[in-house]
């Protein structure tokens, strides 16, 4: 790998040790996947993945430690992937203690390091750190230090920006250096498709659900997607960035995507065309039969497939402010076509603290609370890992909440249909 005169007077030492040691630890990542030199890190913000204070993960702790001592802190502010507690979330008392002692019980010592590291502020705790109110949305061409997947795919797809799917710990070494091993997604070459993948439904796929279906077919390869123009339009406007996201996370998580063009609608497909898709590209057809076998497939290993729903969870990733407010409302018109008051299961929605407080400002959050339904910042995700909570028959119409715990997929129509009318 060439390295510049500067890198190369990094990694010999002339930064400290600690810095030699995490320009070393890109140079042997980059080595790893061929890459042929190192690029400077361009977005404003950086976005770590690890945001919990889970007690095992001492070798991590120690690790940020040393950094800070070194004074080897981030060049970039940067946001985190959300919290993984919140008091508001129902938990039984066991569940608490598994929660505060046995789990996260370093959770406020690890957020003061993110803090001494350079944690853009108290709120930026969040998966979807490129909503408007959180204020973490790179630029096209930007190239970033990430490895939140549903973030890197959200940003590499929707905003034009440039990831690698990274590890956690890499993102933060990225950052610390300035620059990142040129390789994969943040080549021309690399950001071709290699999967063209014909969308033939005859209504508007389940974002969560044809994600899933391309994220388990071309796992981590490109796929080009034609037939949206008819459900999406050419126009990147709020609703389609709200489906792209939700759409994206299952790609990545079902698969291990982190680059999708969209024909017509993403930035490089609007620009390039199928000058993207490589040559002896393979096809995938998806129509309304493809789709419905995808769901059937999915596995059930509740130990009781016909227990009663006791959570829901929607939100993962976390929901943009105009999905709370449409949700808000379809809750509204399910429970008074139902007779019901409140939610017949405990419902939770989950964004970020930035959009949670912009929502509340609004006449949509007393109607919101007025349903039942708890608004909070959780990481979902974390919250399963409890394994008494992974004993419990939750739903969601998240595939990367699925994909992750023991919780029961169902498509958004259907959830709403359970939380406002009831029914297994």
């Amino acid at each position: 790998m060439f390295l510049t005169d500067e890198q190369q007077a990094i990694l010999n030492g002339s930064k400290g040790e600690t810095m030699a040691k995490v320009m070393k630890t890109l140079v042997m990542y980059g080595e790893t996947f061929g890459a042929d030199k190192m690029v400077p890190v361009t977005s404003e913000y950086n976005h770590l993945v690890t945001s919990f204070g889970l007690k095992m993960m001492t070798p991590v702790f120690d690790l940020m430690q040393q950094l800070i001592d070194a004074g080897a802190v981030s060049g970039q502010k940067f946001s985190v992937d959300p919290r993984p507690l919140d008091k508001n979330v129902p938990a039984n008392f066991l569940q608490n203690i598994i929660f505060n002692v046995a789990m996260y019980a370093k959770q406020d010592s690890y957020e003061q390091q993110l803090t001494e590291l350079g944690l853009m502020n108290e709120d930026a705790f969040t998966c979807a750190c490129y909503l408007d109110q959180v204020g973490n949305k790179p630029k096209k061409g930007d190239v970033l230090s990430w490895a939140e997947s549903s973030a890197v795919v959200y940003a590499n797809s929707v905003l034009g920006a440039r990831c690698n799917r990274n590890s956690g710990i890499m993102d933060i070494m990225g950052s610390i250096a300035g620059f990142v091993p040129h390789f994969g997604l943040l080549t021309d070459e690399g950001r071709k498709a290699s999967w063209i993948v014909k969308v033939e439904t005859t209504k508007k796929p389940e974002a969560q659900l044809l994600g899933s279906a391309i994220g388990m077919k071309v796992m981590e390869d490109v796929p080009y997607i034609t037939g949206m123009e008819k459900w999406l339009g050419t126009e990147l406007n709020e609703d389609n960035c709200a489906y792209l996201k939700d759409f994206g996370a299952a790609t990545a998580s079902n698969g291990a995507v982190g680059l999708y063009h969209i024909a017509g609608l993403t930035p490089e497909a609007q620009e390039l065309g199928e000058k993207l898709i490589l040559e002896n590209a393979q096809v995938y057809v998806i129509d309304d039969a493809e789709l419905q076998r995808v769901q059937d497939n999915y596995p059930v290993i509740w130990k009781n497939p016909d227990a009663k729903p006791k959570l829901c969870f929607v939100g993962c990733p976390h929901m943009s402010l105009q999905q709370l407010i449409n949700w808000t409302e379809a809750v509204e018109e399910g429970l008074k076509a139902s007779g019901n008051k409140k939610v017949l299961i405990p419902t939770v929605f989950t964004t970020a603290p930035a959009v949670k407080k912009a929502f509340e400002q609004t006449e949509y959050a007393e109607r919101l609370k007025a349903t039942g339904v708890i608004l909070s910042y959780i990481c979902p995700l974390m919250y399963m890992n409890n394994p008494l909570a992974g004993k419990m028959p939750v739903i969601t119409c998240s595939n990367k909440l699925r994909t992750y715990t023991t919780a029961r997929y169902y498509t958004e129509a259907q959830i709403l249909e359970k939380i406002t009318k009831g029914g297994n």
